[in-house]
This record gives C-alpha cells, sequence and structure tokens, in this order.
C-alpha cells in the first residue's frame, strides 16, 4: 500500500506570436500565424488568431515575439500565460 506517487509533469502546449496590444492590466493579446494547405487548390495560406495571455510582470510591449503557453482558465476569454520574450520590438 505504500506506492510511491509519481508525479508527472504534463507537456502543455506552447505557441509563439507577436504581442499587438498591453493596454489590459496585466494582459497582453498576442497574434499567432499557421500556415495552412488550401484544401482544393493546394496553395498555403496565413490564418492569424488572436490570443489573451497572462502577463504578470506587466513586461510585454506590441511588437515583442512572446513564446505563450496553455494553462488553466484565468478569466473568460484568457487561458494562456507568457512563458518568455523572444524578441524585443525594434525602437523607431
Amino acid at each position: 500500500m505504500s506506492e510511491a506517487k509519481q508525479t508527472e509533469a504534463k507537456a502543455s502546449r506552447t505557441v509563439s506570436g507577436r504581442v499587438i496590444s498591453n493596454r489590459m492590466h496585466k494582459t497582453v493579446t498576442v497574434q499567432v500565424e499557421r500556415r495552412i494547405k488550401h484544401p482544393l487548390y493546394g496553395k498555403f495560406i496565413t490564418r492569424r488568431t488572436k490570443l489573451h495571455a497572462h502577463d504578470e510582470a506587466n513586461a510585454c510591449q506590441p511588437g515583442d515575439m512572446v513564446l505563450i503557453e496553455a494553462c488553466r482558465p484565468i478569466s473568460k476569454t484568457k487561458s494562456w500565460r507568457v512563458v518568455r520574450v523572444l524578441e524585443q520590438a525594434r525602437a523607431v
């Protein structure tokens, strides 16, 4: 009966995208692009998705490339969190 329970870390889904808005408190809007092949014509098309991600430190700026991972729902529309900033936005 004294079997040791092993906790396995479940691999969470991670995607990278560009921050397009940081106007909300501790929340950023990230635009994620993916390429799909058109089922009939065979042309590759770029599809975009906007995701809200939790940014605890308010460190992300618009234009930053970030890595986000899926997490438990934090609010009605927010179920992703920022793991790290991959690339800073260039100052103009």
